[in-house]
């Protein structure tokens, strides 16, 4: 099964296989292959059911950028894997969702200069499209695994990203996370093979990292 009939992710502000640029962990910690996927909507801002439809309905989560500078800070990449469905029923564009992700990141780093999220990866697909990038699927984590990887070994030929049964050779994922606040995330984590944590979508990452860091770092 080929990634374009499986519905591959997408990408903020690149294409999905332009090279990553990264930015240095903090403390010139070398990175050892550990990844932070995030959900977004109820572990970093505030979700609503009528989706966040623009940057003025933005609510960070309280500490969220704190936390995220911490998982940094402890070794971890981030890369955000949502959910984003009113691209694909009509209701805005990739364009207003970039303004949206700029706007996040801005006050990211406003409460912690290391909040740098490594790579947002998204699915613009409504359900019924039975996209292989739309949680509870793992295309997402897949692509982002491959794209970090990728973008660490400085390698400047253009990436082909595998999916499914596709992909082998994938590589251990024990010292990576998931942190999410649906049923969706869990599964999509189950499947990929990722440990999983599950917040209150009021609290957000605040609410699970002493156990994040408690594990991996004792």
């Amino acid at each position: 099964m080929g990634c374009d009939l499986m519905l591959a992710p997408f990408r903020d502000n690149a294409e999905l296989t332009t090279k990553l640029e990264l930015s240095n962990l903090p403390n010139e910690i070398s990175w050892d292959g550990k990844i932070a996927f995030l959900d977004r909507d109820g572990v970093i801002n505030l979700g609503s059911n009528n989706y966040v439809n623009n940057q003025d309905e933005i609510k960070i989560l309280p500490n969220a950028g704190s936390c995220i500078g911490d998982l940094r800070r402890a070794g971890f990449r981030i890369c955000i894997v949502t959910n984003q469905s009113p691209i694909g029923r009509g209701l805005w564009s990739h364009e207003n969702l970039c303004k949206i992700h700029n706007h996040i990141r801005k006050l990211l780093l406003e409460e912690d200069s290391d909040a740098i999220l490594d790579l947002i990866l998204y699915s613009p697909y409504a359900p019924w499209q039975g996209a292989w990038a739309r949680k509870p699927n793992p295309g997402m984590l897949e692509a982002g695994r491959q794209i970090l990887d990728h973008a660490h070994i400085g390698n400047d030929k253009k990436i082909n990203i595998l999916y499914d049964h596709e992909w082998k050779n994938r590589p251990e994922e024990t010292n990576s996370i998931m942190v999410g606040d649906r049923n969706v995330d869990l599964l999509a984590s189950q499947c990929y093979g990722v440990k999983f944590y599950k917040c209150d979508p009021y609290l957000g990452i605040s609410e699970v990292i002493s156990s994040i860091l408690g594990v991996n770092n004792g």
